[in-house]
This record gives structure tokens, sequence and C-alpha cells, in this order.
């Protein structure tokens, strides 16, 4: 392992291919990370939508219940119908928002049956044609489709099916488009790597985002550390002995 260099994407010595493929994945990281907050008012809302429409009682009136409350006294944005749809674009834009997070930390779904077989270059060349052949292209296509898709609900002024639903429609498909950018980002940035291992210096070290390099096989498991139960301390067997020895001390 003499001959192997270890190379920094971020430092300005670094190769070309490697500080773009860093840049943009630190954009995708950006966005991920913040996307990611969109769960606090996704739960937030969803136990207000469901807790307000269980609370109900019978009174003077009628059957009375905290969501016809604050229907009355804060407006229609609490309406169920409308409470639900704003879950689904919540949904919408997380899950976009955080696809090219996904692919850049290796946490997508693999069905890995054939490649987790293979050695390091054949799966560096499977990467690469997969990123060339398929992930981008698809998502570029998708790009094309899905803008003109936006552009017809902008104009159109699309709103809900519902006549007290939300409106302007087009925002959250906009929000999706965007997302589908961000993946493409990833994509191009995990290219870059995979290009750079194929082609490059064979001895050039680095990060990787979906690969492993063949000394660290099978320490990772979808981009997380992977835990050998045979190395991980006993809480249960070591506190006796923590407890003898703070007792003799």
């Amino acid at each position: 392992m003499s001959n192997e260099t270890q190379i920094d994407p971020a430092r300005p010595g670094a190769p070309v291919a490697l500080r773009t493929s860093e840049r943009l994945r630190r954009s995708v990281d950006l966005v991920g990370r913040y996307a990611s907050f969109l769960l606090l008012p996704l739960v937030l809302i969803t136990v207000i939508d469901v807790v307000a429409r269980k609370l109900t009682w019978h009174g003077a009136d009628g059957i009375q219940g905290v969501q016809i409350w604050l229907v009355a006294n804060f407006g229609n944005m609490f309406e169920s119908t409308v409470l639900q749809e704003l879950e689904w674009h919540i949904h919408t834009a997380l899950f976009a928002l955080v696809l090219g997070f996904g692919t850049i930390y290796n946490t997508h779904v693999r069905v890995d049956l054939i490649r987790d077989h293979l050695r390091f270059r054949k799966k560096a060349w499977l990467e690469f044609l997969g990123l060339s052949c398929f992930m981008i292209p698809y998502l570029l296509l998708l790009i094309y489709f899905c803008t003109s898709w936006v552009a017809e609900s902008y104009v159109l002024g699309e709103v809900s099916a519902s006549t007290v639903g939300l409106s302007h429609r087009w925002v959250i498909k906009g929000i999706l488009v965007f997302g589908l950018i961000v993946a493409t980002v990833a994509g191009v940035a995990v290219w870059l790597q995979v290009a750079y291992v194929l082609f490059g210096p064979q001895g050039a070290r680095f990060k990787l985002m979906t690969l492993e390099w063949p000394e660290e096989t099978g320490t990772t498991v979808e981009g997380k550390e992977r835990i050998k139960l045979e190395d991980t301390p006993d809480p249960v067997l070591e506190a006796p002995v923590a407890v003898a020895v703070t007792q003799k001390t």
C-alpha cells in the first residue's frame, strides 16, 4: 500500500474532476440537510389533524370538536382536507429533496445480488455504466417533461380537485422538479468520482460515495459503518465489573 496517495478533494491542488465532484456533493448535502427539517412540520401537522378530528363532544348545538373550533376561530386552514393535502405536499417535498442526499451517502435502496460478488473495478464499471446509461439520462428526461408539466400548471392556475383544498399546485410540482435536478447533480458528482477511479491514477485514494476501496470492503452497509456484534461490548455483562472496580477504588 506504499504506492497509494491520499487525496483531499476539497483542497485546491486536487484533480479538477474530484474538486468538481466535491463541490457538487456539498451542494447536494446542503439541500438534503435543510430539507430533512421538513419532517418536523410534517409530524406536527399530522398530529394536529389526527387529534383535532378525534376530539369531539356533544354540546348544546350538537356535535362539537377541536377541529370545528379551530376552523371557526382561525379559518379554513384547519380544515381536514387542507391539512391532509399539506401533509402530502410536505411529504413530497421531503422525498424529492433528499433523493440526491441518499445517493451521495449510498443510503438509497440497492439490490446487490450480483454487485456484492464482483471485484472492485467491476463494481466501479457497473456504477459507471449505470450512471451513464440509466440514472442521469432518465433523470434528465424526467426533468425535461416535468418542466412543461409545471409550466402548464402555472398557466392554468391549477388548484386542488377539492373545493376546499390547496391552491397553487404548480409550487409543489416545481419542488418535485427541483428535487430531480438535485438528484441529477448527485449523479454527476458520483459519475466524476467513479470516472476518476477507472481512468485516473491507480494509487489515488479518497473518500468514495457509492463504492468501497478493496481494503475497506465490508466495513459499511448502505453507507453506514458496519457493526460487528462480537466486537461490541455488552453493557449488561460489563456493568458488575464496572461497579466492582468503582467500589474498590
